[in-house]
């Protein structure tokens, strides 16, 4: 069975070098499944990819090696060192790649922004500035749609508008 195509944007070649190298969007937290479509793109495009390095954070399962193309690529992570939305690729040949990962469950809308985000030439954001400042921005249109919805249906403004009198008598404190 062979793995769909990997959803990679990559800086161009020859432009500035920023942080990252562009950003991987994978399908699973399944890296046995993941890394093979990935690395058969990159092989390709950078050079035979040997080694890939992650946080453990994201992944519940880390293998050793990994098959691509009848080889082994080796895996190996780091907790504390290397940030936890970042995957290294390695190269003896060609040198190193740093690579934002966009989580599975993200929005095609979102991965997008990510995506272009990571693949900007000379980029000085860090993989988990990226996605920082995309959970912001979520978070705060999701605000805006609450907001939204809270006054489309009829809240504050709306019963404010109904009733402008608050039922009862009106007594002051100062005349009780």
């Amino acid at each position: 069975m062979t793995s769909p195509p990997a959803r990679l944007s990559l800086t161009p070649a020859g432009s500035a070098p920023g942080l990252l190298d562009g950003a991987w969007w994978p399908r699973s937290r399944d890296l046995s499944h993941e890394l093979p479509a990935l690395v058969d793109v990159l092989d390709a495009c950078w050079g035979r990819i040997t080694r890939v390095a992650v946080n453990p954070t994201h992944w519940s399962v880390i293998p050793r090696k990994v098959a691509v193309a009848g080889r082994k690529v080796h895996v190996g992570w780091f907790a504390d060192e290397q940030d936890p939305h970042k995957l290294i690729l390695l190269s003896y040949t060609a040198g190193r790649w740093d690579l934002l990962v966009i989580p599975p469950e993200t929005g095609a809308a979102a991965a997008a922004r990510l995506m272009a985000a990571a693949a900007t030439p000379g980029g000085l954001a860090t993989a988990g500035a990226l996605m920082a400042k995309e959970d912001t921005s979520r978070e705060v249109q999701e605000s805006l749609d609450r907001e939204e919805e809270w006054e489309t249906e009829g809240g504050h403004a709306s019963a404010a508008a109904e009733n402008p009198d608050p039922p009862g008598p009106v007594s002051s404190a100062r005349g009780m």
